[in-house]
């Protein structure tokens, strides 16, 4: 008697859509593809070198987890090749490799992997590394001048750098057409506003993200800018500032929007988007080298279970049942 396959029917309402994860992941990276495009132009062949080596790190970790514990293996799904991006894209270019491999590691194995795999982590992996290594090496996530320069001899010589810091200072040592451009020092993916908001975009067209956490996040750090401008400075340059400089625009576009630690309701995302814009520009206003952009996200990752109760939509025609005595 030949065995015969049992379809499994769940309650209703069923849905069925043709994205898959790997269909997904594969949009995403060909969204992050012109930011990568122009870390290779503005830093060197290094700034591709140090993705690869993420990537890969991020790959052989997956793999070997899931042989050491006798997983199905998930690398084909493609997010830990987004993962690797990622974090190659908070990092800079001067790092060495063998951090930039740790912080793979820590990524895939601590953050994502012993929680239980894609979509069961409760903080983006490369968030996470990216604080961890900024906490450990903090010397070494500073881009240094004197090294972009002997590399790319065009680069301004100006300090908007890896951290989301209070970006006061750097408010009209360039102008706000290099911050949007990217002609300026800083980790590899946070340089280029116009880039990522190319990526951000395509994700929406194809459907891959809402609009609801991006618009928020970036709205709420607007708002804050404009009624935090300091005595002297120009409005508009100050908030392009806080904009387009540190990891406000890459966090905003690819690291808040990440499916398994933002919210699944509309309303929720937006007080997700909310949170995010006023956690980063109180940490950029009120205090000294924190990279304002990533804590933010972490912590309303924290917050998501909450934002997803809160929000949900009552069931039609559901009645409050009546408390027990």
């Amino acid at each position: 008697m030949t065995e015969q396959k049992m379809l499994v029917v769940t309650s209703s309402p069923h849905t069925k859509h043709k994205s898959t994860t790997q269909k997904i992941m594969l949009d995403v990276i060909i969204a992050l593809l012109p930011a990568l495009g122009w870390a290779v132009y503005q830093f060197g062949i290094r700034s591709l070198i140090l993705t690869l080596v993420t990537v890969l790190t991020c790959m052989i970790s997956e793999e070997a987890f899931c042989r050491i514990t006798k997983r199905k293996s998930t690398v084909h799904d493609l997010s830990c090749v987004v993962t690797g991006i990622l974090l190659a894209f908070n990092l800079p270019v001067t790092i060495p490799m063998w951090m930039a491999v740790l912080g793979a590691v820590f990524a895939i194995v601590v953050v994502k992997m012993l929680f239980g795999g894609i979509g069961q982590n409760i903080v983006n992996p490369a968030l996470a590394a990216r604080v961890f290594m900024f906490l450990s090496f903090s010397a070494y996530m500073q881009p240094t001048n004197n090294l972009y320069s002997e590399t790319v001899g065009k680069l301004v010589n100006t300090d908007v750098v890896a951290s989301a810091t209070p970006l006061s200072e750097a408010v009209g040592a360039v102008s706000p057409l290099d911050l949007f451009l990217g002609n300026i020092n800083g980790v590899l993916g946070e340089v280029s506003a116009l880039c990522l908001l190319l990526g951000g975009v395509y994700l929406v067209l194809r459907r891959v993200i809402t609009w609801h956490i991006p618009v928020a996040y970036l709205g709420t750090a607007a708002l804050i800018s404009l009624i935090s401008v300091p005595d002297g400075a120009s409005m508009g340059v100050y908030v392009a500032t806080q904009l387009c400089g540190g990891g406000l625009m890459l966090g905003a576009i690819f690291m808040a929007t990440d499916y398994a630690t933002s919210p699944v309701t509309p309303w929720g995302r937006i007080l997700f988007g909310v949170g995010c814009g006023a956690i980063t520009m109180a940490l950029r206003l009120f205090s000294v080298n924190t990279e304002g952009a990533s804590f933010a996200i972490l912590v309303m990752n924290l917050l998501v279970y909450y934002l997803d109760r809160f929000t949900m939509p009552k069931k039609f025609g559901a009645r409050k049942g009546k408390k027990q005595a």
